[in-house]
């Protein structure tokens, strides 16, 4: 779905998500998950904003994901604790996708519904790249994003007081080669 869409559709993303993100190693309060919604009715205005949401079929949203490209400006590459090549930093608004929120309801998980929404979700993108963090002590997470083909880039604290992050990077297009 595109940006009016998904914030049509803001009630089902903020269930999946405040569900999933309330377990640890995450630990998301009340107060968390509305900031991440004052963010996601931003980033949803977004032209290239795209969204993915799994319902049950009885319509119980059961997982999300979001994302969209890495503007130019972008204060992704900022946040990492060591530095990456210039030509990696390289953002023109087409290059990379920045996949902000993948999750999955408790009772859901381990059925493939994660991995139907990242390739949904990345379906058609003309993208270079996927990046995204994720939480070291979310081993599941990780080893599905390592089992899907991305790869430990760096490290970063994505927003202060954040929990030291794995920046992933996935190349889905093998002809445009990542530094």
């Amino acid at each position: 779905m595109d940006g009016p869409a998904a914030a049509r559709a803001e009630d089902a993303f903020r269930l999946v998500y405040a569900e999933a993100f309330a377990e640890p190693p995450y630990g998301e309060t009340a107060d968390d998950v509305a900031a991440t919604f004052r963010r996601f009715r931003s980033q949803t205005r977004k032209g290239t904003f795209r969204a993915a949401l799994a319902c049950a079929e009885d319509g119980e949203p059961v997982g999300m994901a979001y994302g969209y490209p890495l503007g130019p400006n972008t204060g992704w590459w900022d946040q990492l604790t060591e530095p990456v090549p210039e030509e990696m930093r390289r953002e023109d608004g087409r290059r990379t996708f920045g996949l902000m929120e993948l999750a999955v309801r408790e009772s859901w998980r381990r059925q493939g519904v994660a991995r139907c929404l990242h390739e949904t979700l990345l379906d058609g993108i003309e993208a270079e790249r996927v990046l995204l963090n994720v939480h070291p002590d979310s081993k599941t997470a990780s080893a599905a994003y390592r089992a899907w083909g991305y790869r430990k880039i760096g490290e970063a604290r994505p927003w202060e007081g954040a929990d030291l992050h794995e920046v992933m990077l996935l190349d889905v297009r093998p002809d445009q080669k990542s530094v």
